[in-house]
C-alpha cells in the first residue's frame, strides 16, 4: 500500500512530491536467542570498546579448559567431529568465539581462505549497515525537467535510483499516475533512464555461465532488468502521452528540476529476503549501494570493494588477505576466511545501528529461511541465528547462539570440498548442537 502524496518545497521554489511505500520492517522472533542477542547484555561483559571486541585476530589461540568442565568437554567433543572422515576428504575452516567471556573457545584454520558462499552476504549487509541506518532507504525517483504548459512538459523526464531490488511495476504505476495528477498529460522530449556514476556489469564478476541470476540493470523492476520498457508502459497506462517510447540512457540532467516523485523501500525490509531467503540479486542491489560510497572512480565491484577494505582495516585486518568479488558469494573468486567473518558478527553485535537491523534478518533454525528445516525438534531450534551458504563444493555457516552455559557465541564454518551439501549441513548442525546441549 502507499502513503498519501507528500508536498514540501525546496528553497528555489520547486514543487517536489514523494509517494513512499510503507515501511513494514522485518518482525522479531522473540526466541530466547533473539533476545540474548538483540538486548547485548552478554556483549556487554566482552568489553566497553567494540572495534578491541571485533578484533579477535590479535588473539586466536585458544586456551585449553579443563577437560572435566563444560568447555573442555565441547572443545572435545567439537575437536573429535572436526578430524574425522571429513578432514580426511575436504578442507574445514572453523573459528568459535565467547562474546561473554571475549575469547576464541575453537579454532581449526580460522585464516584459511575459502569461498564462503552465501556468507558473503553478511560482509555485504554488515559493511551496509556500518555506513548508514537501516531505517534509510533505496530510493528510485522520476524527476521533471523543462516547462509544464497546458498539460504539456516541453522538457525531459528522468528516472534515477539506488538499484531497488524492490522497485516494482505497481510502483512504477504509481509514479506515472503522481506525474499525471501533477497535470502532465503529455512529454514533448526524451524518457531517459540516469545511470549512476560507474558501471553495472550485466553478471557478477566470477558468476559461473549457468548460474540462473541477472542480468543485472541500474534499475530493476520486480527483481529483474526491464526497467527500458516497464516505465514507458506505465506512463502511457497512467495517461501521459509521449513522444518515444523509447528510453535514452544518459550519464547527466539536463535543466533543473521542476517536479519529482520518489519510492523507497527501507534498507532493513530489504535486508529480510537477501538474509532469510538468500537472494542473490537482492544482495548485488545492496552491493552496488556500496559502491555508491565509494570515492574510487572504477568499475561497480572494485567500488564497493573498496568500501568493504576500509571496514577490514578499521577491525584491525589485512584487505589484501582477502578477495571481494561480489555481494552474493554467487562468485567462485571470493576468498575470505572464519576469522573475517566472525570479526564482522562480532562488530555487529557491539554495534547498536547493525545489531538491530541484522539480527531480525538472520534464518532461525527451526524456525525460518533457509535454517527452516534444519535443526528442528533439538535446543538448536529457536536458538541459532545463523546465515547458511551453499554454492558447488562449499557449505558455510556464520551467525549466533547462545550455548548451554548461557553466554552468547559467534562462530563460522566454512566446508570446502565437500561432494554432497548434505555433508556440510550435517556437520554444522553437530556442532552448534554440542554448543546448545
Amino acid at each position: 500500500m502507499l502513503a498519501a502524496l507528500l508536498l514540501c518545497l525546496t528553497a528555489c521554489g520547486t514543487k517536489r512530491y514523494a509517494v513512499q511505500s510503507t515501511p513494514v520492517l522485518p518482525a522479531t522472533q522473540t526466541t530466547d536467542s533473539a533476545l540474548a542477542a538483540g538486548n547485548g547484555a552478554e556483549a556487554d561483559k566482552a568489553g566497553e570498546d567494540a572495534e578491541d571486541s571485533a578484533n579477535v585476530h590479535h588473539n586466536l589461540a585458544v586456551k585449553p579448559a579443563d577437560q572435566h568442565s563444560w568447555l573442555g568437554y565441547v572443545q572435545h567433543r567439537i575437536d573429535s567431529l572436526c578430524h574425522s572422515v571429513i578432514s580426511e576428504t575436504s578442507q574445514l575452516g572453523i573459528l568459535i568465539y565467547d562474546l561473554t567471556d571475549n575469547q576464541p573457545i575453537y579454532a581449526l584454520n580460522p585464516q584459511h581462505r575459502m569461498r564462503p558462499a552465501s556468507c558473503m552476504k553478511l560482509v555485504t549487509c554488515i559493511t551496509l549497515l556500518d555506513r548508514m541506518s537501516g531505517s534509510q532507504s533505496l530510493c528510485t525517483e522520476v524527476r521533471a525537467t523543462g516547462q509544464l504548459a497546458d498539460g504539456v512538459l516541453n522538457g525531459d523526464l528522468y528516472l534515477t535510483g539506488d538499484m531497488d531490488p524492490m522497485l516494482s511495476r505497481e510502483n512504477l504505476d504509481s509514479l506515472a499516475c503522481a506525474l499525471r495528477q501533477a497535470g502532465i498529460d503529455s512529454v514533448a522530449g526524451r524518457i531517459c533512464e540516469l545511470m549512476p556514476p560507474y558501471e553495472v556489469p550485466t553478471y557478477g564478476w566470477g558468476w559461473c555461465w549457468d548460474d540462473d541470476y541477472g542480468p543485472l540493470a541500474a534499475h530493476m523492476v520486480d527483481g529483474a532488468e526491464g526497467i527500458l520498457a516497464a516505465w514507458p508502459e506505465a506512463l502511457i497506462k497512467a495517461g501521459i502521452r509521449l513522444n518515444t517510447s523509447m528510453m535514452a540512457e544518459v550519464n547527466g540532467q539536463e535543466g533543473e528540476t521542476i517536479v519529482a516523485f520518489a519510492i523507497e523501500h527501507p534498507i532493513a525490509q530489504v535486508m529480510e529476503p537477501l538474509l532469510k531467503k538468500s537472494d542473490n540479486i537482492y544482495a548485488e542491489c545492496l552491493f552496488h549501494r556500496l559502491a555508491a560510497m565509494s570515492s574510487h572512480k572504477k568499475t561497480a565491484r572494485h567500488q564497493a570493494a573498496a568500501v568493504v577494505d576500509s571496514l577490514i582495516t578499521r577491525l584491525g585486518l589485512e584487505p589484501k588477505d582477502y578477495l571481494i568479488a561480489d555481494g552474493s558469494g554467487l562468485s567462485l573468486y571470493n576468498y575470505v576466511t572464519p576469522e573475517l567473518l566472525v570479526t564482522l558478527l562480532n562488530h555487529a553485535q557491539h554495534n547498536e545501528q547493525i545489531r538491530q537491523y541484522l539480527l531480525p534478518c538472520l534464518p532461525i533454525a527451526g524456525v525460518d529461511g533457509t535454517l527452516k528445516k534444519r535443526m528442528t525438534g533439538t535446543r538448536a531450534q529457536g536458538n541459532v541465528l545463523a546465515k547458511t551458504g551453499t554454492v558447488e563444493g562449499v557449505s558455510s555457516l556464520s551467525g549466533y547462539l547462545t550455548a548451554a552455559n548461557g553466554h552468547l557465541i559467534s562462530f563460522s564454518i566454512i566446508n570446502q570440498g565437500i561432494a554432497r551439501t548434505r555433508t556440510g549441513h550435517n556437520f554444522q548442525d553437530q556442532v552448534c548442537l554440542i554448543l546448545c546441549e
